[in-house]
């Protein structure tokens, strides 16, 4: 991490929506850690999911990805909410765990319209694995943002 602290770019296009909003208890109460979460727009189709920061891929499934920085901090990237019972379907992968990623780099395609046909929601939850809730930077709520734009700054830390 830098000293400005560690920049997070959205993984895919939407509204950004505050943690306590998304349809699911272990989201809303940042249990995995803090973060936010982006709505996708209801006419989005098949979309790529970038990396929203530098550094080696932790973990990846279909629907799911952590990103480990240099600095050793963990940004996961949850596609969707219960994406998991959909066993990879609407999801194409472009990397393998352990591959090093830039920010911007495409990790996954999904079709979002098959995640609503099926009755899921497409909420995409990005979070600071292990991070209080209360520690999420200020963050503006309900702004459209593309993949890639800049999300949040997490603040330097020590």
């Amino acid at each position: 991490m830098t000293q400005a602290g560690l920049r997070v770019a959205a993984p895919l296009a939407g509204t950004v929506v505050p943690m306590a909003d998304v349809p699911d208890p272990v989201f809303a109460a940042s249990l995995v850690g803090a973060g936010v979460a982006v709505e996708p727009a209801p006419d989005a189709g098949s979309v790529d999911v970038l990396a929203p920061v530098t550094g080696r891929l932790l973990k990846v499934h279909p629907h799911a990805f952590i990103v480990l920085t240099p600095a050793g901090q963990g940004v996961l990237v949850h596609v969707g909410l219960d994406t998991v019972k959909l066993a990879g379907a609407p999801f194409t992968l472009h990397v393998t765990e352990g591959d090093e990623v830039a920010v911007g780099d495409r990790v996954v395609t999904v079709d979002l319209a098959a995640v609503r046909a099926a009755g899921l929601s497409p909420v995409s939850p990005v979070v600071v694995m292990d991070a209080a809730a209360e520690t999420v930077p200020p963050v503006t709520v309900g702004r459209a943002v593309v993949a890639g734009d800049p999300l949040f700054t997490w603040p330097a830390q020590g």
